[in-house]
């Protein structure tokens, strides 16, 4: 199948008060229509950085991203994105926030339609009835909800997250997993996590790749052989803990806490 996201051979380097600061060194990630990949790796390895490669704000000192057939060389309204900090304006209800992508992309459709549109995002997330609130009258989850739905609702074809439940409580991070689960059934799309959660990212995703630490390199992939609507209570069966454990094996590799074949 063709890749949707295609990442080639991806280098960078920021430069930096201190000099030049190497931070992705070949990263190679290939990702289908329709398909969700999860990247994991050491803080400051450069996944943040590989997000805004995909979302055409950054241009790689060498390789090549692409994103349907054509390169990446400048922002693209096909792109969709979630933060770990939502970034609601407040002074806008939550509908006018949720609105708010289409008012740029889309300038000319009628505002009747915009509302509607953002109204059946809000009713899919479990927020219908918020809809006139400021998100200081939303809790934590519910503003995260109100920002998937800001991401989706000039229906991307390409959707990044980059940590968007890394500042919720367990119990909240594991309500709005299930909530992405349906969106994604409801909403297709092609999806690029990044979390440091690897419960998360096994649940989420259907690959999850592994960074190497800075320079990064795609270190390991992991397919995960989970169909269907995913239940939480697997997430600590013994085919779970098996994955999590090689991926954390793979984590303490990228950091040089380990050797490949073992404890060093």
């Amino acid at each position: 199948m063709d890749a949707l996201i295609d990442i080639r051979d991806v280098k960078l380097t920021y430069e930096t008060k201190g000099g030049r600061l190497p931070v992705l060194d070949g990263v190679d990630i290939q990702v289908p229509e329709g398909g969700f990949v999860a990247v994991v790796g050491p803080s400051g390895c450069g996944k943040s950085t590989l997000t805004r490669l995909i979302a055409g704000l950054l241009e790689p000192d060498a390789g090549e991203v692409w994103l349907h057939g054509e390169r990446v060389t400048g922002p693209k309204s096909t792109v969709g994105m979630a933060f770990q900090n939502p970034v609601l304006l407040e002074w806008r209800s939550v509908l006018r926030n949720v609105t708010l992508p289409l008012e740029l992309v889309a300038p000319r459709m009628p505002k009747r339609e915009k509302e509607e549109r953002a109204r059946q995002l809000l009713a899919l997330v479990g927020l219908e009835g918020f809809e006139d609130k400021r998100p200081s009258e939303l809790s934590g989850g519910m503003r995260q909800r109100a920002s998937l739905c800001r991401s989706l609702v000039h229906k991307p074809d390409v959707l990044i997250l980059d940590e968007p439940f890394g500042a919720l409580d367990a119990f909240t991070r594991e309500d709005l997993w299930q909530t992405m689960q349906k969106v994604k059934s409801e909403e297709p799309f092609t999806g690029v996590m990044i979390t440091h959660d690897l419960r998360e990212s096994i649940f989420l995703a259907d690959e999850v790749i592994v960074l190497s630490g800075r320079p990064a390199v795609t270190q390991y992939t992991m397919e995960i052989p989970w169909e269907g609507e995913r239940d939480l209570d697997r997430l600590y069966g013994p085919e779970a803990t098996d994955m999590l454990g090689e991926l954390r094996r793979q984590i303490q590799i990228a950091q040089g806490r380990t050797s490949r074949e073992g404890d060093a």
